[in-house]
């Protein structure tokens, strides 16, 4: 049997020296290998066409075609790659855009290596993730754009709701606490069960919401009005 091979990443971000400081970190782990560096969002897309790497360690604020655009048009292409995008402040107004733009996770910058490479094992093998404070921001978020685009009256149409309607009670209660930012260790502790039936859950609620991963179901539990905008939890 052949062994895996290595997780390839693609380096962007228009700070020389932070890329090589990434390079160095991810380099020297071993299964993992840096693929190419990009200093603006065009070359992120052009590397990720050529080299298709697994994972794109994405900087929002990137001369020229910024991160989020760069995001949305590796994800329209369907290389394969998932986008895990690194900003400076979880206060970081592109928080819910860059989702929205298909990426897979969003970590901060001053992340500690150990949990920046087990995060991009995390986004290779398909999953989703977040910092607890940017899962604060996406909430945040997504209530000053709800209020923006349709005014205070607003708040009780929700028209995405519908998705949701063929969920049980308890794939309910399972997408509130993902969406709340909870491991599913932590989901399984809140509900008294296993890890394997929050696993089955999860399944369940990606097949029936059409999501890709953790971070889009993150995205249908708002749009749906499942968690509450007004009591921001982490």
């Amino acid at each position: 049997m052949n062994e895996p091979g290595p997780i390839r990443v693609l380096l962007a971000d228009d700070q020389e020296l932070l890329r090589g400081s990434l390079r160095l970190l991810v380099d020297s782990t071993p299964g993992l290998v840096a693929v190419g560096e990009a200093g603006t969002g065009t070359r992120a897309v052009e590397l990720a066409r050529t080299e298709r790497p697994d994972v794109v360690l994405m900087d929002v604020r990137m001369p020229g075609m910024d991160g989020i655009e760069a995001t949305r048009r590796i994800c329209a292409e369907r290389l394969g790659t998932r986008v895990l995008i690194l900003t400076t402040f979880d206060l970081d107004e592109y928080v819910y855009a860059g989702l929205r733009a298909g990426a897979s996770g969003f970590l901060l910058k001053n992340t500690p290596p150990a949990d920046l490479l087990a995060a991009i094992r995390v986004i290779a093998a398909g999953e989703g993730l977040l910092a607890p404070s940017v899962t604060r921001r996406l909430i945040a978020q997504f209530a000053q754009s709800t209020q923006f685009a349709c005014g205070p009256a607003a708040a009780p149409n929700r028209a995405a709701t519908g998705p949701l309607d063929g969920l049980t009670g308890r794939e309910r209660e399972v997408l509130t606490l993902v969406a709340r930012g909870l491991s599913n260790l932590e989901i399984a502790a809140n509900l008294h069960v296993s890890t394997a039936t929050v696993k089955t859950h999860i399944g369940h609620l990606l097949a029936k919401l059409g999501a890709r991963d953790r971070a889009q179901l993150v995205i249908a539990a708002y749009e749906g009005g499942l968690v509450s905008t007004s009591r921001p939890q982490g």
